[in-house]
């Protein structure tokens, strides 16, 4: 859904030029399994409200009607020259081969080398193709003989497949069975007058389970030349019948009328000669056919209906095999080449637009750098579900973006919830407007509201209070000349050492009076006391940055609210970088989420926004993902560090944007590399709903289909709800989740609690 056709095109051409350099001996395998997706991953969670979100999540997945997704497989068969061939050759070109005599291994070289370079190409165009071991190939042989899905283990003697595989036995007739399950196959006969990249796309959407398989079995040029020949001279010959013929004998005139329809087919037969005279596409034998089962007859039939549908609609002819069943069937496993072979040929790039090389993405089933399952499981198109991952290798980093009311806190705070399933997982937010409150007190954490506190003790900091460590007094020099420079002041040498005199001196003072106003006290130049002076008691910003005791104690679950924070501009900058050297203090490889809501607060200083980039580089070490969420993608485009933050991002997700149309809007989307039938889909996704994901793995657009709980703890952000969470505070009872949820009616929830296991997080 999220190519344009041109990119349609541009891939076909691609796959086509792969294909075409196989020739006689070659079998090429194309399947699509659809199957049933029947169990939710199964994870563990260190809080009551992410458990509880996890369970309604699964019960809502296992509720719904069957999910399918679907696996595609590429098999290569090579059949070697006949030894008469060989001999032949040997006597026409000698080679110091000639007198080493047949060995095997020169043809399994030869197909080794071949298909390897034929992996390369595909490579390029599939970007998660990956070659099968051994026991993924047992896995994936299994699977198309039996009706059992399960694991299959390479054994350790080598043995014959038949005692690997086989488990199900084959019952023939009209009406097959493998196993208990009643086969139907179908196969196509004819084919529209013309094709297009993903014809059968439609197939993806089905929600029922099949096996498409189509096979290829290539021809050289020169043979391709002499069957294609053979066609144009037939129906050149059915031109004119034999009485026109005999007419014209007679006669000595041309016959005015011809059959049209032979002309055109033998104008057809030469075009494709012409094309392969070129070398633009190769010619095959291409049989493909469709297999569906069921233990129920009647349901078997009502799938083996729903294909022919799907196929016909899209101007392919079909056949319910019956007298052929075994054949078709036996034609449709890997490595058999002889079965149901059909005459017509077709060229590599009609095979590229009727290849199931295009899908429905589900994402990525684990989350590889974690070894763990997905983030969260979402709703997509198709009957497929969608596994959402930010990582992309060991990169987690993340850009949100979408207008207001679209949706974004409600995501970031989900995505917090779910991300809490990795073991020993951290969670950090800088949040706006207090959207994340509910989540984060949910999940046990503390929610500071910086500025916004009466009391000065509740929200202040005192950034010296360990400069008695020499690394500390380090960064603490730097971060008062950052303060002093950012008062206008040119700091000199002399500045700079009466900076670090001054914090050496109140090093040697007890905790409480390493404080900005000590330190300022200690200065010898007035010009460093009034540049300090805004961020002492006697300062606008001393209640957040001079106290005598600093109530920041981290844990794995923090939130940080900046909305009051923002109106005092100048207070931004150094509370900020104060709290990252902080959370710099976590980041120990334990897997952390770091969400920046409102990032243009972050990316609107030059200065903070380069501290930025080179905190992208070393997070990703340290297995931090960072997610920058913002209302307008101008935000980000216009900083000056946007080459840097798109390419560090390589996990996006686009909220529904119904202006994302508009010239202006649209080049900025295509920006963030986003094609005109992507940007469309944002424009036309449902506010509040949907959300389009895009990286380099795939794009989908999916639907968080949140249920009641998820909804109470995500999106409970109205003053109202506010006022709710003061008030279950105020009752205390040490119960947070069960007292919220029963004032927002959803005592039934509260009776999942009693089955909860043992927290585990700290």
């Amino acid at each position: 859904d999220s190519s344009t056709q041109s990119e349609l095109i541009a891939t076909s051409a691609r796959i086509n030029d792969a294909l075409k350099r196989f020739g006689s001996g070659w079998a090429i395998f194309f399947e699509a399994d659809r199957h049933e997706i029947s169990e939710y991953p199964e994870s563990e969670f260190p809080d009551l409200a992410s458990w509880l979100v996890e369970q309604e999540r699964k019960g809502a997945f296992e509720a719904e009607l069957t999910h399918y997704d679907s696996t595609f497989y590429l098999t290569l068969c090579y059949l070697p020259p006949e030894d008469r061939t060989n001999k032949a050759q040997d006597l026409l070109l000698e080679t110091p081969d000639n007198h080493r005599g047949f060995d095997a291994r020169d043809h399994l070289n030869a197909f080794i080398n071949q298909s390897d370079r034929a992996f390369d190409l595909f490579a390029g165009t599939l970007p998660e193709l990956e070659m099968l071991d051994d026991a993924e190939t047992l896995t994936y042989l299994h699977g198309t003989i039996s009706t059992k899905r399960h694991p299959i283990v390479s054994p350790e003697v080598p043995l014959y497949l038949d005692a690997i595989l086989a488990d199900c036995a084959l019952t023939g007739g009209l009406a097959p069975m493998l196993g208990d399950a009643h086969m139907r196959i179908i196969t196509i006969t004819s084919f529209p007058g013309s094709t297009t990249a993903g014809i059968l796309d439609a197939l993806n959407n089905l929600g029922i389970a099949y096996r498409w398989s189509s096979r290829f079995i290539s021809m050289d040029k020169v043979e391709a030349i002499k069957v294609l020949g053979k066609y144009r001279r037939q129906w050149f010959a059915k031109r004119k019948s034999v009485m026109s013929i005999l007419k014209e004998v007679m006669t000595n005139e041309q016959s005015v009328l011809v059959d049209t329809d032979a002309d055109n087919k033998v104008f057809d037969a030469d075009a494709a000669m012409q094309e392969l005279g070129g070398d633009l596409v190769s010619y095959g034998y291409f049989t493909t056919t469709i297999t569906v089962w069921d233990t129920d007859i009647a349901l078997v039939d009502e799938k083996l209906r729903i294909v022919e549908r799907t196929v016909n609609s899209a101007g392919f002819t079909t056949i319910n095999e019956t007298v052929n069943a075994v054949d078709a069937w036996l034609g449709s496993l890997p490595g058999h080449t002889y079965a149901n072979v059909r005459q017509p040929i077709i060229s590599s790039l009609n095979l590229a637009h009727m290849t199931p090389l295009s899908s429905v993405w589900a994402g990525q089933e684990y989350n590889e750098h974690f070894n763990a399952p997905s983030l969260l499981m979402a709703e997509t198109g198709g009957a497929t579900p969608f596994r959402l991952n930010l990582h992309q290798g060991d990169v987690g980093h993340s850009i949100v973006v979408g207008p207001t009311g679209a949706g974004k806190s409600v995501l970031l705070s989900l995505i917090a919830m779910q991300f809490r399933r990795y073991e020993d997982s951290q969670v950090y937010i800088f949040d706006k407007g207090g959207s994340a409150r509910t989540a984060i007190l949910a999940m046990g954490g503390t929610w500071f509201d910086l500025g916004g506190a009466d009391d000065v003790g509740e929200a202040a900091f005192q950034p010296l209070a360990n400069i008695d460590n020499a690394n500390q007094r380090v960064w603490a020099h730097e971060w008062i000349c950052d303060l002093i420079a950012h008062e206008a002041i040119v700091l000199t040498p002399e500045f700079k050492e009466g900076i670090w005199s001054a914090l050496v001196s109140l090093s040697q003072a007890p905790m409480g009076e390493r404080t900005l106003t000590g330190l300022s006290a200690l200065f010898q130049s007035n010009v460093l006391r009034q540049a300090l002076q805004p961020y002492t008691l006697s300062g606008p910003h001393g209640r957040l940055l001079d106290a005598d005791l600093d109530k920041l104690n981290l844990g794995s679950v923090q939130c940080f609210e900046m909305e009051e924070l923002m109106h005092t501009k100048s207070a931004v900058l150094p509370v900020l970088t104060y709290l990252f050297h902080r959370l710099e203090e976590r980041f120990d490889g334990k897997p952390t989420l770091l969400i920046l809501d409102e990032a243009w607060v972050f990316l609107d200083d030059p200065e903070f926004a380069g501290r930025i980039r080179e905190w992208l580089k070393t997070l990703r070490k340290r297995n931090v993902s960072v997610i920058f969420a913002t209302q307008s993608l101008s935000d980000i485009a216009n900083s000056s560090i946007a080459p840097a933050l798109i390419e560090s991002c390589p996990s996006r997700i686009f909220l529904p944007n119904e202006r994302a149309l508009e010239p202006q809007q649209h080049k900025i989307y295509e920006a963030f590399g986003l094609n005109v039938r992507q940007i469309a889909i944002i424009s036309q996704a449902a506010s509040k709903r949907e959300y389009y994901f895009q990286s380099s793995k795939g794009n989908r657009l999916f639907d968080l289909a949140l249920g009641p709980i998820a909804l109470a703890f995500t999106a409970s952000s109205s003053k109202q709800d506010h006022r709710l969470l003061d008030q279950v505070i105020a009752e205390g009872g040490g119960d947070f989740v069960s007292s919220f949820l029963t004032h927002k009616n959803l005592e039934w929830a509260t009776s999942l609690i009693d089955i909860y296991p043992q927290n585990q997080g700290d």
